[in-house]
């Protein structure tokens, strides 16, 4: 029972953290406008893809949890 009480604890920490980055995510100033990032917009239509903002995102998390696991 010990366990599951740290791991909900962990993932609480870890929503909190997604909470904050999606609320401040316009004040970090590289994040979404980076060289890669796909964005057409014409008349009455915008499509926009972070492609390389996600690979940035997703390369930074893999560096975290892999040094978590070293512990």
């Amino acid at each position: 029972m010990g366990e599951l009480g740290k791991t909900l604890i962990i993932f609480g920490l870890i929503l909190i953290g997604a909470g904050l980055l999606l609320t401040f995510f316009h004040k970090i100033p590289f994040l979404g406008k980076l060289p890669g990032d796909i964005l057409i917009q014409k008349k009455n239509f915008t499509f926009y893809f972070p492609l390389t903002t996600s690979i940035f995102i997703s390369v930074v998390l893999s560096l975290v949890f892999w040094l978590w696991s070293r512990r």
